[in-house]
Parts: structure tokens; sequence; C-alpha cells
């Protein structure tokens, strides 16, 4: 079955001037436009393209590769604001409409904004800023330290929100965001936890038994090379943890709570030393 808004694998049934036709099954057969054509093809192969609606509302192919496609999300800039809405430069001649129902807040020209790419009623292929009307906030399916790909799409006093593999939105704590994390930024993370609620907690390493070993290693060597004492404390910015030793805020405070039960360390208000 053709998935608008997709790429779909084709069969080449004819040429004419202006381009080839691709069988289409039911949806007939659609245009391939010359302009966009492989340097080689044949009548009876198959051909990778994307369909979508052109300005007519007829079904096209193109070659071309979007920077998103239906059922996924991506941060894109306005190239156009009129009276239907803001129209996104997504990679293709026909740009991204994003309707003024669809809009979180009033998008502007030349702003960057994470969207949501789906279809409308009529199989347009439209966006959306409004990502908790079209992802998951609940997140059973998931297992503690899953990998998944992440977006960051917010920012609030308890950290950053971010879109989970296009499908489901999550919440990295501040002291788990241990390097600067930007709206727009596309990140590899874990599934931390999924809480009571169902709402999914994020972080950007595995917290490993070893890991924290090796670390409470490295903050000792650190305090030896230093003459004994680190103005690098628990209440450090979590990007300056990051810069030292490549770890969260979280991670770093739990092996200086080992290192002190160990009486390895004393912790003052200002630095941290050797016994």
């Amino acid at each position: 079955m053709l998935r608008v808004g997709q790429k779909n694998k084709l069969r080449i049934v004819k040429s004419v001037a202006f381009g080839i036709y691709l069988d289409a099954d039911v949806y007939g057969e659609i245009l391939l436009p010359r302009r966009f054509l492989p340097e080689s093809w044949a009548i009876g192969e198959h051909i990778e393209v994307f369909v979508y609606l052109d300005s007519e509302d007829k079904l096209i192919a193109t070659t071309q590769r979007p920077r998103v496609m239906v059922g996924q999300c991506a941060y894109l800039k306005v190239k156009a604001v009129n009276d239907c809405g803001a129209f996104l430069d997504w990679g293709l001649s026909k740009d991204l409409l994003v309707p003024y129902s669809e809009q979180t807040t009033k998008m502007k020209l030349g702003n960057d904004y994470v969207v949501y790419c789906y279809l409308d009623e009529s199989e347009r292929i439209a966006a959306t800023t409004q990502l908790h009307h079209y992802l998951y906030e609940l997140g059973d399916e998931f297992e503690v330290e899953q990998a998944v790909q992440l977006l960051i799409c917010g920012h609030s006093d308890m950290g950053y929100k971010a879109v989970i593999n296009n499908t489901h939105l999550g919440l990295i704590f501040k002291d788990d965001a241990f390097k600067p994390l930007k709206y727009g930024m596309k990140i590899d993370g874990f599934i931390k936890a999924v809480r009571g609620d169902g709402k999914v907690d994020l972080c950007l390493q595995l917290a490993g038994q070893v890991a924290k070993k090796d670390l409470a290693d490295q903050i000792l060597d650190d305090l030896k090379i230093q003459g004994g004492a680190s103005g690098l404390t628990d209440k450090s910015k979590p990007d300056e943890i990051y810069k030292k030793f490549n770890v969260s805020k979280g991670r770093y405070k739990k092996a200086l709570g080992a290192l002190y039960k160990r009486r390895m360390i004393v912790i003052e208000k200002d630095q941290v030393k050797l016994v």
C-alpha cells in the first residue's frame, strides 16, 4: 500500500517527455518529474521515491529526501508566514505548512522549531508544534537502561523535555544533563526510569557500579595532581563537571559520597580535599 509522506519503492511503468510514471496500485499512476530521475533507470524496475501532494493536491513523487517524514520529528526553520500559517524549509520545493491551529505559540519568520509531521484529513502533509497531541507521554513499553534516540524539545526548571524515538516524550532532569543541551539538539540517551504514573525519565549515561568505581579513582588521581584539593564540589555546575570527568553531576556527587563514606576525602563548602 502506498504511504503518503513516506519513502516508497514503486515500479516504473512508462516514460513521457516530462518524466516517468510509477505504479501506485489503487492510487493509479504517479508522476516522477524528469528533473528528479536518477542517472540509470528502466521500465519495469523499482525506484525508491518520496510521495506527497503537490500545489494542486495531486500525488507526485520525488527522489529528493525531505528533512522529516510523516511520523517523525525534526528541528526546522520558518521560511515564510502568511494567513494560512507558517511554512518550514524541509528540503523540498513545496514548503511544509504548520497551520495556526497547530502552533503552540505564534511562529516567527527565521526561527527554528521542533515539529511533528503528520497527515491531515485530506492526506496533505503538515506539521505541528503541539507535540503532546501526537506523541505518547506514558512509556510502559520501555525498559530501564534501554538505548534511545532523543531530540531536545523544551526546557523547564526541572530539566529538559525530549522526544524519544519519534514516538514519546520524556524528561532529562538537570542533574542528569551533564553537558549543555540546546533546543533542537539530537543526542543518544537511555531510559532511566518509568515512574509510577507512566511518565518517562531519561539520562545520557548509564551509571553502572564499575563506572562509579572508575570515577572515584579518577577523582582521587585528580586530587593528587592538584596537591590534594579541588574546587570542583558537589555544588559545581553540571557543565564544569562534564568538562573535567565527562560524567553527569548526579554521578559525580555519588562518587564523592562514596569516597566520603570511605573517609578518603573531606567535602567543604568550596573545595574537596584528600584526607
